[in-house]
């Protein structure tokens, strides 16, 4: 167990304020697990594969995480960043309209967009990459793949990001999610307090395992 590191879990009730709509209900079950109090590629990894191989275990058996890191989005205008998270919902066309009502030009449109389309994992993601290979004996673009476009929630996450999908097919409605959250908690504890996590939507993946009997 890494020192000072502090892991829990939990299940229960959620709301959220939005419209239902198919897979999405305003109150749901959710399934949580998390470490606090530790900042390493380590912890990230174990979080990843905890999350795949409980998917595995539960009858998911081609489910897929999807994975990203905040560093690749420095510097690119929040907008951007909102519109690009949709891509494989409205596609390319969709994102470059989208940003044009904003007022985006073409020409910074393009930049931006090739420049995210064509990023890397960064070195942070590698580490976390080669510990679940390692470590986990789980395989690149097999139990995980590299998905430039997931951005999740910006206010929120400050590492890695992380949707799990049921198939390899990246525009399949999530069954979880999660990522590295190192403010969140310090905002009220007035201190640094790293963490990462992830969450099972119970409905949703009870919705999958049912279309997969």
């Amino acid at each position: 167990i890494t020192k000072g590191a502090y892991r829990r879990y939990q299940i229960g009730q959620v709301f959220r304020g939005e419209n239902p709509q198919h897979g999405r209900y305003r109150e749901f079950t959710q399934f949580d697990f998390d470490t606090v109090g530790a900042n390493t590629p380590e912890e990230d990894a174990k979080i990843i594969a905890t999350a795949v191989t409980a998917s595995r275990k539960s009858g998911v058996k081609n489910a897929v995480m999807t994975i990203n890191d905040r560093q690749n989005f420095e510097g690119v205008p929040k907008d951007v960043i909102i519109a690009l998270d949709k891509i494989h919902k409205i596609e390319r066309v969709g994102v470059e309209g989208e940003l044009a009502e904003k007022g985006y030009k073409q020409d910074e449109i393009k930049r931006y967009l090739d420049n995210l389309l064509n990023s890397s994992p960064t070195d942070n993601l590698n580490k976390i990459f080669e510990i679940l290979n390692t470590k986990f004996n789980l395989k690149i673009d097999v139990d995980y793949m590299f998905d430039a476009t997931l951005a999740r929630g910006l206010d929120y996450y400050t590492g890695i990001i992380v949707e799990l999908k049921p198939t390899p097919d990246v525009t399949a409605l999530s069954i979880g999610a999660g990522g590295r959250y190192d403010n969140l908690i310090g905002m009220f504890a007035q201190k640094t307090i790293p963490a990462v996590g992830f969450s099972f939507g119970i409905d949703r993946l009870v919705e999958t395992l049912s279309n997969e009997i």
